[in-house]
């Protein structure tokens, strides 16, 4: 079991949009011999995208999971989202995936949505190599991608193969080849093969002075790590193959450097070392600290697992394919076993849940397998009360891992059932999405009763639209989409709520103290601090804290969810008779109204951090139409013959942003946009909610 466990490689596939993840997972799924075809992404003939919006817009939308054989190993690949709009799915993958392999485009280089999935992979601690893809196109870089990646990411790069030329093929020196630094040979790729073949030869002499110089720079930054290898160089003695391998795998994974391949994964170049790197660089199950939880049965006990058959079961759900006909819910396996026909254990629900079925998942095909073991990554059917990011464990010996969290939403959108009937059918398709869909949420509009969405972008939302009307076939009425404004507070107060009345004839009597003031540093939207004293007794405290936190999540003076607020619990007083939870459950509600009253309202709107690149002679339309927007550039810096600007810009004014900035200029620029911030609306914005 061991030596099976240090062959597997749980992996996912991260980057931009449009970087070339989808074609490096199907050139990797031909190679090895798991397809007998190379899908195309422009023609919607990937394995990986098999759902239908994802092949007719050409895009990634929902994280596909294969398993595969490479050579001596056994390969777990996620191919990931590259839009902002789905960034939830990375983040669920990254948080069960051992390593990475993060794909640039040598054109574009480092882009916005590289940089996030690059610090979602920093958050987990996900060793990672890069491939620098798209060699083969005109404007390729690859000495420039690779400053960037160290700039932009703060990483440290080292390259272990260089690029033979640049560019398409009508160029003088054209993307060619592959000089493989660590055995000092020339790669070259012959795709007429009906798997490929890698041809490796002398390192011609035009090319071997730098060759030499990197492969110098290699060693001696891997020299910082490994003392052999330090003794070897300063005796000016050859560094066998071996072992500059093993140094370049620990420093992996720990994270201290990073492998740079580079190729062109449409032509065919550069994916078959892409593997030899997975296998020889990214970890095992085995190369990971064990997994880390808490005793759900004595509070803020840690506990340790580590991935071994011996150890009991525990997993993590991490993502759930929603069905009609049973969700299929997606599970890391990181130690003990786990049977079909078994019962397991949510700490999290304090559920017992049935496993009637175990499936191995190969893109849209599904295997049925009797038991998984530590290191899997499976697939159950049958599960009733596990959402995301819920913990599933042996009954006798419960442990509660750390949860996902997922981004705040930031636009909605209104729909509306045309009959009853259809009101029903729409909850019971709303409910079934929320389950797959973590940064989707849905509610009834008190005010108007129409039923409303929100999302994470405008895509994000025309996705689910199209989802309703043509999967479910619903006969809804689709309203434009709006911003998720937010609230907090102006300023600090202090206020004393009551609690004097009658009722059913027993007289009630209760006053609670709060203080309510802006608070940025909460991990919740609001917070609620305080404790039990004298004057209010436990009983009646955590009642009066448990008010607050309902009416803070419930929305403030505008009706729009209340953040960056504070609420300290001062005291309170309690009446020998009169006092009751009902009292204090009124007192408390009574000084929150009040509160909020007093302290003022700030409307927060979401900023976007917006990144467009454009030819040079549309650059000042591009930042005259940005500052009527109410953008703040940030960041100006050129890349060959475009402009790359960086900015903060309210949500609100860049709905259909992408099709007025390809009208200025002629379709040329390109722009992605995710959430950063929220940030005070102006007033006028304001004036118009009052």
């Amino acid at each position: 079991m061991a030596d099976d466990l240090q062959k597997l490689r749980n992996i996912g596939i991260i980057a931009h949009i449009d970087a070339g993840k989808t074609t490096v997972t199907e050139r990797m799924l031909f190679y090895c011999g798991f397809s007998h075809r190379v899908g195309e992404v422009d023609k919607g003939t990937t394995h990986t995208d098999f759902d239908p919006e994802e092949q007719q817009r050409g895009i990634t939308i929902l994280s596909a999971c294969v398993t595969f054989p490479w050579k001596n190993a056994t390969i777990n690949v996620i191919d990931t989202p590259g839009h902002v709009d789905f960034t939830a799915e990375v983040e669920r993958s990254l948080r069960v995936l051992d390593g990475g392999v993060v794909v640039f485009s040598a054109r574009e280089g480092v882009e916005a949505q590289s940089e996030t999935v690059w610090h979602q992979a920093d958050k987990y601690h996900v060793p990672r190599i890069a491939f620098i893809n798209k060699m083969d196109r005109e404007g390729a870089d690859f000495h420039l991608t690779l400053e960037e990646i160290r700039d932009r990411l703060s990483a440290n790069p080292i390259p272990v193969n260089l690029p033979v030329g640049a560019g398409p093929p009508h160029l003088d020196d054209a993307f060619r080849g592959v000089l493989d630094l660590v055995g000092m040979k020339m790669l070259t790729f012959t795709n007429t093969a009906r798997k490929g073949e890698v041809e490796a030869g002398d390192v011609p002499d035009a090319l071997r002075a730098e060759a030499e110089m990197w492969r110098g720079h290699m060693l001696e930054e891997l020299s910082r790590f490994d003392d052999e290898l330090l003794h070897l160089l300063l005796e000016e003695q050859p560094v066998p193959e071996a072992l500059i391998r093993k140094v370049l795998r620990e420093a992996t994974l720990h994270n201290m450097i990073v492998p740079v391949l580079c190729g062109s994964a449409l032509d065919g170049i550069g994916v078959q070392p892409v593997l030899d790197a997975v296998v020889d660089y990214l970890p095992s199950p085995l190369d990971m600290p064990p997994i880390e939880g808490t005793d759900p049965r004595k509070k803020g006990a840690k506990l340790l697992r580590t991935p071994d058959v011996a150890q009991p079961f525990c997993g993590l759900v991490f993502k759930i394919q929603a069905d009609r006909h049973g969700d299929l819910h997606y599970v890391r396996v990181y130690s003990g076993e786990l049977k079909a026909n078994s019962r397991v254990y949510n700490p999290g629900k304090d559920k017992k849940e049935n496993v009637p079925q175990l499936w191995r998942i190969q893109c849209d095909r599904r295997q049925q397998v009797d038991r998984v073991a530590a290191g899997d990554i499976i697939g159950i059917i049958g599960l009733r009360h596990s959402v995301t990011g819920d913990t599933l464990c042996a009954t006798k010996d419960p442990i509660l891992l750390e949860a996902i969290t997922f981004p705040e939403t930031v636009i909605s959108m209104a729909i509306e059932p045309e009959t009853s009937t259809e009101r029903k059918k729409l909850a019971d398709v709303l409910e079934m999405m929320k389950r797959q869909d973590p940064t989707f949420h849905a509610r009834e509009s008190e005010e108007t009763g129409q039923t409303l969405i929100s999302g994470m972008g405008e895509l994000h939302l025309e996705v689910i639209k199209h989802r309703l009307l043509r999967d479910f076939k619903l006969d809804v009425k689709v309203h434009n989409p709006r911003v998720s404004y937010r609230e907090t507070v102006e300023k600090a107060v202090e206020v004393t709520g009551e609690c004097h009345r009658t009722m059913g004839g027993q007289p009630l009597w209760a006053k609670v103290t709060i203080r309510m003031e802006p608070f940025e540093q909460g991990a919740a939207p609001v917070t609620v601090f305080g404790f039990p004293t004298d004057d209010l007794p436990e009983p009646f405290f955590s009642v009066v804290s448990e008010v607050l936190t309902e009416q803070g999540a419930g929305g403030g003076s505008l009706g729009f969810p209340l953040m960056h607020t504070k609420i300290t619990i001062l005291g309170g007083h309690v009446h020998d008779t009169e006092s009751n939870e009902t009292a204090f459950r009124m007192a408390a509600g009574d000084a929150f109204n009040k509160a909020l009253h007093e302290a003022g309202i700030v409307l927060l709107e979401p900023i976007m951090r917006l990144e467009v690149t454009t030819p040079e002679e549309s650059l000042g339309e591009i930042v005259s139409d940005l500052q009527q927007r109410r953008a703040v550039i940030t960041r100006t810096q050129n890349r060959g013959k475009n402009t790359i600007i960086e900015a903060q810009a309210p949500l609100a004014n860049l709905f259909g942003y992408s099709n007025a900035m390809r009208g200025l200029t002629q379709g040329r620029a390109t722009c992605t946009m995710e959430p950063s911030s929220y940030g005070p609306a102006p007033q006028e914005v304001l004036d118009g909610f009052l």
